[in-house]
């Protein structure tokens, strides 16, 4: 059986500047300046920009295939490319079936329309015939979950209300591809939740799906197979499990080194000289998951040369307007960091199960010897914890809703 899609050499070049943004005249003066000093070779090719280089894969016909990677990396424009919205600059992709795309959930809604005209003005540019729309209509809205609401104009609806209708109504076409852009990234956790139900259902009825969202956790429920894109080329692709890990593990340095800053203070006894972020397999990684194990591997330079007594150790997390939220403290804990070996260079501090939300944090760093600070580093560093599967189900809480995830359940007395 010949794959659905078929993707060979993709590549996609932007030319950078500000042409279509200014007045005939101005680009004119720009176009005259540039042939008369002779730069307009150089200016072009300093301005070329390539989304996409040399990308090539199949899918089948029933897959699902998750599209990751950090912002920037040309995820959406493979799938404008896919969709047709955008033309390639090289390569070729063949598409073997009816393609519905949903890159930018509202897209086509007028405001001043009511939602049910939304309804069919929307489904017909997504390529719904009016008999289909008519046939759909009350899967639609019963979907959406604004049937007192139909018939006002969409201007009066609220951000979830408009976000519900415009997914619902690109859901319920029947395409062979379906091609979704960050879609889950939308509206509160329920609709997240049904949005997500309906990508497997979907997909369990054999259409083919291609799906970019920086939801990790349901790229890897929705979908058995991923690709990883860095910089417009394919890194890596096979199953998602292992391209996550991998996505995980890059992008930045496997360290944050720490042994030339000199805004710290303390009595230089012993110094910290570099931090190290790993997973629960001792791998380094850019950013952690919430729930999953996350390590601090702390490196220190011993001045003293000898062994240190009644040591304590710290780390302080931050939150992104540096309010400290939690402190990993070696004394509290009763773990061995009280005697130090003066053989010892490097301390791991474990977390279980990481009970942050998504963001970023920051971390501060000290170390005191016989009760005297040795070393404090005031922002030591940063981390990002992104999206993961805390509690097994898929879900985590509505943004903006706390900052830590704990363990506990409900249940009927």
């Amino acid at each position: 059986m010949k794959p659905i899609i078929e993707v060979r050499g993709l590549s996609k070049r932007y030319q950078l500047g500000t042409i279509g943004m200014t007045s005939i005249r101005q680009e004119s003066e720009r176009l005259w300046t540039r042939l008369r000093e002779g730069s307009w070779t150089r200016r072009r090719n300093r301005e070329a920009f390539w989304a996409l280089r040399d990308v090539s894969f199949d899918v089948r016909p029933g897959e699902a295939i998750g599209i990751i990677g950090r912002n920037g990396a040309g995820k959406s424009t493979l799938l404008k490319i896919l969709s047709r919205i955008t033309k390639q600059t090289a390569g070729t992709v063949t598409l073997r079936g009816r393609v519905a795309s949903l890159l930018e959930v509202g897209t086509g809604f007028h405001p001043d329309l009511s939602g049910r005209e939304n309804v069919f003005l929307n489904g017909a540019i997504l390529g719904m015939n009016k008999a289909e729309i008519r046939r759909k209509f009350d899967e639609i809205v019963a979907f959406a979950e604004v049937e007192p609401f139909i018939d006002t104009p969409v201007k009066r609806y609220s951000s979830g209300m408009y976000v519900r209708l415009a997914f619902a109504v690109a859901a319920h076409l029947e395409p062979e591809i379906f091609i979704v852009d960050e879609v889950l990234a939308v509206g509160d956790a329920a609709f997240q939740a049904k949005c997500l139900g309906k990508m497997n259902a979907i997909g369990s009825q054999g259409r083919t799906v291609i799906f970019v969202s920086h939801n990790q956790v349901a790229v890897e429920r929705l979908c058995p197979r991923a690709v990883l894109l860095d910089s417009g080329r394919i890194v890596v692709d096979g199953p998602s499990d292992r391209v996550i890990r991998q996505y995980m593990a890059a992008g930045r340095a496997s360290g944050i080194e720490l042994a030339q800053r000199q805004d710290r203070t303390g009595s230089g006894a012993v110094r910290f000289a570099s931090v190290d972020l790993a997973g629960a397999d001792g791998g380094a990684v850019s950013a952690f998951r919430c729930g999953d194990t996350a390590v601090f591997t702390l490196r220190f330079e011993n001045h003293l040369r000898a062994d240190l007594r009644r040591c304590q150790i710290g780390v302080g997390i931050d939150d992104a307007v540096g309010q400290r939220i939690l402190t990993l403290n070696s004394k509290a804990t009763g773990t061995a960091a009280d005697d130090i070996p003066s053989s010892a260079t490097a301390m791991d501090v474990r977390i279980a199960r990481l009970p942050l939300v998504p963001g970023r944090y920051g971390f501060t760093l000290y170390f005191a010897v016989d009760g005297v600070i040795a070393d404090w580093v005031q922002q030591a560093g940063s981390f990002d914890v992104e999206p993961g599967d805390y509690y097994g189900t898929g879900q985590l809480p509505v943004p903006g809703q706390g900052q830590f995830l704990v363990d506990h359940h409900f249940s009927f007395v």
